[in-house]
């Protein structure tokens, strides 16, 4: 799929024609691997590395596609899914809760999502504003079926999770609540990037030992129980990189073409 020498992390030529890979998809986290979890620009040379990738795996089929699976709102999803070049393959987006479909620009939530689920987001909305807003700490717009906490100090963010946790068991409001590094994502029991995974590869029937992915995060846990090979990029937290089949030297977006060659590499060995 990319040049052999890490040269491609700069500057590469993708060849037009290769043999048939072992893998048909590759499921890629945004934030911390495709593009910084901050608010830095994304790096639009190396993005566009990976939208001729996929035109090329769409139009000739010997490559796998790339597709997103991801925690970000479901409108980030769509644009950056546009950005790569993706004709029709769903995207996972806000951990699960939605897939985003190109091939007929559907958007789908989770059948599982109660009423009653819904109620009790939109009051751990508020709740969570009520109690850390004093502190800095604000919601990311956007989402509809969990909530997700922001502040741009790591230890503020982190320090707010054993009260938010205690509120939540106090009104026995079941989410799952796991950190990023700027983030803490609350999402419904049966909601994750596995359960998003599991109805995207329904849809497309392609065949789960054919699929790699790569994440950085705990929640990218979920991607590695559902991929047949995952890896990680240099920046991924610990437990995730004890969970990756490849570790790359590089981090963010270059550790993901970094993965992207390895698989190449399976595919030729």
């Amino acid at each position: 799929y990319l040049s052999r020498s890490h040269d491609y992390l700069i500057n590469h030529s993708i060849p037009t024609v290769m043999q048939h890979s072992m893998y048909d998809l590759i499921i890629s986290d945004i934030d911390g691997c495709l593009s910084p979890e901050d608010s830095s620009p994304m790096n639009l040379e190396k993005l566009a590395q990976i939208a001729r990738h996929n035109q090329l795996a769409f139009l000739r089929g010997d490559r796998p596609k790339l597709t997103l699976c991801t925690g970000r709102p479901i409108a980030f999803v769509e644009a950056l899914c546009r950005v790569l070049q993706n004709r029709d393959i769903p995207c996972v987006a806000e951990n699960g809760v939605w897939l985003f479909d190109p091939r007929d620009n559907q958007y789908s939530m989770d059948p599982s999502i109660t009423p009653d689920q819904l109620e009790m987001v939109h009051a751990a909305e508020r709740l969570s504003l009520e109690m850390f807003q004093d502190q800095g700490v604000t919601l990311q717009p956007g989402k509809s079926a969990s909530v997700t906490l922001y502040h741009p100090d790591p230890e503020v963010i982190h320090g707010v999770i054993p009260t938010l946790k205690a509120e939540f068991e106090k009104r026995g409001w079941q989410f799952r609540v796991s950190p990023t590094l700027f983030y803490i994502n609350c999402d419904l029991p049966q909601i994750n990037k596995a359960s998003g995974i599991d109805q995207l590869l329904v849809r497309t029937n392609i065949d789960p030992k054919r699929t790699a992915g790569i994440g950085d995060t705990s929640s990218d846990l979920a991607i590695a129980d559902r991929v047949e090979t995952f890896g990680c990029p240099a920046n991924a937290f610990a437990e995730v990189k004890e969970a990756a089949d490849f570790v790359s030297q590089f981090e963010q977006i270059d550790g993901v073409l970094d993965f992207m060659q390895y698989l190449e590499s399976q595919s030729d060995a």
